[in-house]
């Protein structure tokens, strides 16, 4: 273990403080909730929505009594140039499936207060959002509550360390589907982190990004929407763990949702709109055309255009001669 500056001894205090605090307020909150469930006070629904925006509201109190860390909410523009705050319409949102980028084992919490945030200052309706996670979390008893009474949806993996290759037990996939559309159905949204664990070197790029999300929202038929996050894992890193370098985090939610043409098109959008805010901490300056598809079809006819080049041809005829001859 490193020795800390006294400037990253404090934000290490600062960080415990957190997780110890959230370790005993979650419980205290959150089995009186149980309570009603079990008595039939609350419905299941009406139980998990209740924990969710306990959980935000707690997650965003502590972080705002224990100063340790700067959540920075990046500023969303529409298309027509207002703030997302500016539109004043009560129209209830699409469902939608959202993805972002996982770095840090505090990102859970960072996107639960960063959603009470935006909810607080946002006159748009937000729906809640479940977050499909890796059951091996549920080791620790506080995540297990949280995310069990949340209503989160667990998918089996094989236990593995950040960065090494993941390995999914297929046989959970059918359940996790069903349990992904009777969410949206019942008034949720949909989490997903695409890169199906913790990067340990963000500002290196994205892990290798799977299409799942992809394929969710193309059974459910509804569109994908993005946030990225930036910073979060110089608090809490994968694997040097409680050892902060920097208080700033950064938190990117993009306003254009989209049906994607194909799995390979939502990787690339999601590398280079989400990648490159988890790397910078800024917005590609084409950020837009990605999510709005205009530049995942300006690619595909490039890499079309090469294919038809008369370079391309020519090799192309030579090849099939070569391959002709030796043939006869």
């Amino acid at each position: 273990m490193t020795r800390l500056s006294s400037s990253s001894l404090l934000l290490q205090i600062g960080l415990m403080a957190f997780i110890t605090g959230m370790c005993i307020v979650l419980p205290l909150t959150l089995f009186p909730q149980r309570l009603l469930l079990s008595t039939g006070i609350l419905t299941k629904i009406q139980s998990e929505k209740l924990a969710l925006s306990t959980g935000e509201f707690c997650a965003d109190l502590l972080f705002r009594l224990i100063p340790f860390c700067n959540i920075e909410i990046t500023s969303t523009r529409r298309e027509d140039g207002k703030k997302e705050n500016e539109d004043h319409t009560q129209e209830e949102p699409e469902p939608a499936i959202w993805v972002c980028n996982h770095t840090s084992m505090l990102d859970f919490f960072v996107l639960m207060a960063a959603e009470r945030r935006m909810d607080t200052t946002n006159s748009r309706k937000r729906r809640p959002i479940k977050i499909i996670y890796w059951k091996q979390l549920e080791v620790n008893p506080v995540s297990k509550l949280l995310f069990r009474q949340c209503g989160f949806i667990p998918v089996q993996m094989t236990a593995n360390a950040a960065g090494e290759n993941n390995e999914y037990d297929r046989s959970s996939f059918r359940k996790m589907l069903q349990e992904t559309k009777r969410a949206l159905s019942e008034g949720f949204d949909i989490g997903i982190l695409p890169e199906g664990q913790l990067n340990p070197n963000p500002e290196e790029g994205l892990l290798p990004v799977f299409s799942g999300a992809y394929t969710v929202a193309k059974l459910s038929r509804r569109p994908i929407y993005m946030m990225a996050l930036h910073g979060v894992n110089k608090l809490w890193h994968p694997i040097d763990g409680m050892e902060p370098t920097d208080r700033r985090v950064k938190v990117r939610s993009y306003p254009i949702g989209r049906f994607f043409d194909s799995g390979n098109d939502f990787v690339d959008s999601f590398t280079n709109v989400v990648g490159h805010f988890g790397q910078y901490g800024e917005d590609t300056e084409d950020w837009e055309s990605w999510l709005d598809g205009t530049a995942a079809a300006a690619s595909s006819k490039g890499d079309k255009m090469a294919q038809k080049s008369p370079k391309n041809i020519k090799q192309s005829n030579d090849d099939d001669a070569a391959q002709q001859n030796g043939e006869t």
